[in-house]
């Protein structure tokens, strides 16, 4: 309030200045001093402030301002942390719906954007009613507990001071956007052939057997691979959900994708993009949700945000680049699913990194997501006939997986606690690898069970006849396009 009474005082006197030199005629016709007129302005516009803020004898300080920013609830703080949430549920739908959209066949839009919105809700619902306590509630550091079920301890009770309710829940509607987005991910490996019912328990399940556990190794101020715990096992660099994201989904998916088995006529029939303009779309609203998804990660608008938010941005372009540039060296031309691809592949592998690696780092680890990940997609795909639809664990799983090893090469001690090989500190990489190691083994046996257990119970797949007639009409009842 002492910060707004001070801009409004200004603005006052500034409109008052502005007046007053507009009349310079009048004010020398009145032979009247200008300092004497300018000083009166000032008191007026001082009155005039006080009069509708009320006068406060308290001066705002330096010394204020970081008395402010430490309650944690600074305006700065809630702007950020509030913007990157709206960025991240943003990337979900309607980035991620138009970009895996445009991949799928005409008949099958509507699936793949049903699920994204689903689980917007879903998940959404799920976070609230325990999902933020298994993550980041509990003194385990391998699980968490049930003491924020239905967001206790997370919204105004009439109990805790506003500055701690505010910062609860800017990190409980944060990280639920993570929630959100990740089982979504895995629903490109399965596209064109899943049962919508199967999706929505598969997704419930999978969150909180798989995703929640995960994020409380890593993330959880008591996680035993936490970089901020000074008492963690492997304190892993994991900035924005390297593993807890993208090496969870893509495993998972990669799994999905063979438990269930290929799309009718994979591949000897062709099953081209029906939509490259959504995908393009949706890969640039992608890019521009991940600032939120890896900058606030910081928690605040802090160095660590900008450093997050240019090195995202850098290896972005890089992947671009690199990605582009293996298609036309290998088929003489580059095509926009390639830079596309290879802008994500570029955002996955700086997302562990880009709270420990500067920027320039950024540019080799985007040339190099670019091009491995187009080897995993375009030629380890193809070599073990596995149908991973829409390459959520080609660009996911490798990606995800190449950041958190470059995150141990490339992280510098000046951005974070831990620095890397390049930093004279090579046994970073060890945590770096068991975090993976982790990631991917309860991935792979949590995945496992619960596709077991739903294809027993409720079956995975729609019918032949659902699957060739599409998803839109099987499992919605409409069409995407109706052309009259």
């Amino acid at each position: 309030m002492r910060f707004s009474s001070r801009v409004l005082r200004t603005l006052t006197l500034c409109a008052a200045l502005l007046t007053l030199l507009a009349q310079p005629a009048a004010i020398r016709a009145q032979d009247v001093d200008p300092s004497a007129t300018v000083e009166t302005s000032a008191n007026e516009a001082n009155e005039t402030a006080d009069g509708m803020l009320g006068s406060t004898e308290e001066e705002l300080t330096l010394e204020k301002v970081d008395e402010k920013a430490a309650t944690g609830i600074h305006g700065a703080k809630i702007a950020w942390m509030l913007t990157s949430s709206a960025l991240v549920l943003m990337m979900t739908a309607p980035g991620l719906a138009l970009f895996y959209g445009g991949l799928v066949r005409k008949k099958n839009i509507l699936g793949v954007m049903m699920q994204c919105i689903f689980l917007m809700g879903l998940m959404t619902v799920l976070w609230g009613i325990i999902g933020y306590s298994l993550a980041f509630g509990g003194t385990s550091p391998y699980v968490g507990g049930f003491e924020h079920i239905f967001m206790k301890g997370v919204i105004p009770d009439g109990v805790m001071p506003p500055a701690e309710w505010a910062d609860s829940m800017i990190t409980f509607v944060f990280q639920g956007m993570f929630f959100i987005i990740t089982p979504a991910l895995i629903c490109g490996a399965f596209a064109e052939r899943m049962k919508f019912s199967t999706m929505v328990v598969f997704s419930v399940l999978w969150g909180l057997i798989v995703y929640c556990p995960v994020a409380h190794w890593v993330w959880a101020g008591n996680g035993w691979l936490c970089e901020w715990n000074p008492d963690a096992e492997f304190p892993a660099l994991d900035f924005a959900g390297g593993t807890v994201v993208h090496i969870s989904s893509g495993v998972s998916a990669l799994l999905v994708a063979i438990m269930i088995g290929r799309r009718i006529g994979h591949p000897t029939e062709p099953m081209p993009p029906h939509n490259l303009t959504y995908t393009c779309i949706g890969a640039a609203l992608l890019w521009v949700g991940w600032f939120g998804f890896n900058a606030g990660s910081a928690g605040d608008a802090t160095p660590a945000a900008v450093n997050a938010f240019v090195a995202t941005h850098m290896c972005a372009a890089a992947g671009v680049l690199g990605w582009s540039g293996i298609e036309w060296i290998r088929h003489g031309k580059p095509s926009i699913l390639g830079a596309c691809s290879g802008a994500v592949a570029g955002l996955v592998c700086i997302t562990p990194a880009s709270g420990s690696v500067h920027a320039g780092w950024a540019i080799p680890m985007g040339l190099m997501a670019g091009v491995i990940c187009y080897f995993a997609c375009a030629k380890v795909k193809n070599h073990f006939g596995y149908d991973d639809s829409l390459d959520a664990f080609g660009v996911h799983g490798v990606g995800g997986t190449l950041g958190a090893l470059l995150t141990g090469v490339f992280a510098t001690t000046n951005l974070a606690g831990h620095g890397g090989v390049i930093d004279g500190h090579p046994a970073q990489l060890v945590p770096q690898i068991v975090s993976i190691i982790a990631t991917i083994a309860l991935a792979l046996v949590g995945t496992f069970i619960i596709v077991k257990v739903l294809d027993a119970t409720m079956g995975l797949r729609v019918s032949q006849d659902e699957e060739v007639q599409g998803l839109d009409l099987s499992q919605h009842g409409e069409e995407g396009y109706i052309f009259l």
